[in-house]
C-alpha cells in the first residue's frame, strides 16, 4: 500500500484528491494548520478513510516531523494562500506560504528522503498578463498579482531542486477548477451560491466584478487524476493542464440564471451595467470587487498532458456550472429546513 501527503487537505483539491487516491488504495495522510475553519466541512464524507495531521508549511521543523513519522511515497502540496485579491491584503503572509512554504517541503524531502515523490501545485496565475494565446508549458510568465509571482517562485524552487538533487518533483499549472466545494469567496461559487439564493428568494441581487474577465474552466474532480499521472511518470515534468476552451464571467452568470430558468439580459455600460430578468435587476457591478489589476483571458493548451499523460478533461462547462447551481440549491434549502426544524421545537 502506497502512502501520500496531502498539504492543505481541506480545500477543494485537497478533498477530491485524497478520495482519488482512497479509491487507488493509498493510505492517505492529510495536514492541516489549526487556524483552519473548515477542517471537516469538505472532507467530512472522508474523514474515517484518511489520517489527519497537524502541521504548518511555514513552519520547517512540523514538516520534518511528518515526514519522518508519515515516509509517504509521494507528497502532495496544495496548501497555499489561494484567494487571489487576499494576497494584495496580505502579501508578506501569501509570499511565506504559497511561495517559500514550497521550499520548506523541498528541502524537508531533500534532507529525510530523496526518493520522495513531490507535486506542486501551481497555477495559471503565474501567466498573468499573458505573452502568447494558449498559453502551454513554454509560454513566458508575467504574473499581475503577489499570489502568481510567489507561484511563479514555488514553480522555479520546484524545477531547481528536481535538476540539483534530482528529486522527482513535476509541477502541474492547473487552470481554473472548479466544484460545488469550492470556496464561496471564489468567484464561481459566489455566483452559484447567491444564483441558488434568488432563485429560493433569499437574495435580490448578485453584486460582481469585471464581467468580460475570461477564464479556461474545468471540474476540480477531473484535475486531481492528472496530479496523480504525473507522480507516476518514470521521469518528472511540468504540464499544463486545462480544457482549452475560454468562458467569460458574464457567461459563466447568464448560464448559472439559465440553470434556474432565468434568461438574463444586460443593460447599460461599464460600472453602470445590469443585468435583468424581465423588470427586475439581479446582477450589478460593485467596483470593490474588481482586482487591482486585471488578468483579462486565460487559456490553457493541454496537449502535452493529453499526449504523455493520457489525461484529457471529462466534464464540460455547462455541466460544470448546473452542477455547482443544483449543489448549492440543494445545499441551502437543507439548511432552510434544518433552521425550521429547529424553531419548532
Amino acid at each position: 500500500m502506497k502512502k501520500a501527503l496531502i498539504t492543505g487537505i481541506t480545500g477543494q483539491d485537497g478533498f477530491y484528491l485524497a478520495k482519488f487516491l482512497v479509491g487507488k488504495g493509498y493510505e492517505v495522510y492529510g495536514m492541516y494548520r489549526r487556524s483552519s475553519l473548515d477542517i471537516g466541512e469538505r472532507i467530512d464524507e472522508i474523514i474515517n478513510e484518511i489520517h489527519l495531521l497537524d502541521g504548518d508549511i511555514t513552519d520547517f521543523a512540523s514538516i520534518i516531523r511528518i515526514l519522518q513519522e508519515v515516509n509517504p511515497d509521494e507528497v502532495y502540496n496544495l496548501a497555499a494562500q489561494s484567494f487571489v485579491p487576499a494576497s494584495w491584503t496580505e502579501p508578506l503572509a501569501t509570499a511565506e506560504m504559497t511561495g517559500v512554504g514550497v521550499l520548506n517541503i523541498l528541502e524537508a524531502i531533500r534532507l529525510t528522503n530523496k526518493k520522495i515523490k513531490f507535486y506542486q501545485a501551481s497555477s495559471s496565475e503565474m501567466f498573468g498578463k499573458v505573452q502568447e494565446i494558449p498559453q502551454k508549458e513554454t509560454t513566458p510568465f508575467y504574473p499581475r498579482s503577489p499570489y502568481g509571482v510567489a507561484k511563479v517562485y514555488a514553480y522555479w524552487i520546484t524545477k531547481n531542486y528536481r535538476e540539483s538533487y534530482g528529486i522527482h518533483a513535476s509541477n502541474g499549472i492547473l487552470f481554473n477548477h472548479e466544484s460545488p466545494k469550492r470556496g464561496k469567496q471564489f468567484v464561481t461559487r459566489k455566483i452559484t451560491h447567491c444564483v441558488a439564493k434568488v432563485k429560493l428568494g433569499l437574495l435580490d441581487c448578485l453584486e460582481i466584478g469585471n464581467l468580460d474577465a475570461k477564464r479556461d474552466w474545468g471540474y476540480a474532480e477531473d484535475y486531481v487524476e492528472a496530479m496523480w499521472l504525473m507522480l507516476q511518470q518514470d521521469q518528472p515534468d511540468d504540464f499544463v493542464i486545462s480544457t482549452g476552451e475560454t468562458h467569460s464571467v458574464r457567461e459563466f452568470i447568464e448560464e448559472a440564471f439559465r440553470v434556474i430558468g432565468m434568461n438574463i439580459i444586460w443593460f447599460g455600460e461599464g460600472l453602470n451595467e445590469v443585468g435583468k430578468f424581465g423588470e427586475k435587476v439581479v446582477v450589478k457591478i460593485n467596483p470593490k470587487f474588481c482586482r487591482l489589476v486585471e488578468v483579462d483571458l486565460l487559456l490553457g493548451d493541454s496537449s502535452k498532458a493529453k499526449k504523455e499523460l493520457g489525461w484529457t478533461p471529462k466534464t464540460k462547462f455547462k455541466e460544470l456550472v448546473a452542477m455547482m447551481v443544483n449543489s448549492d440549491l440543494k445545499l441551502i434549502s437543507e439548511g432552510i429546513k434544518t433552521n425550521y426544524a429547529e424553531m419548532k421545537r
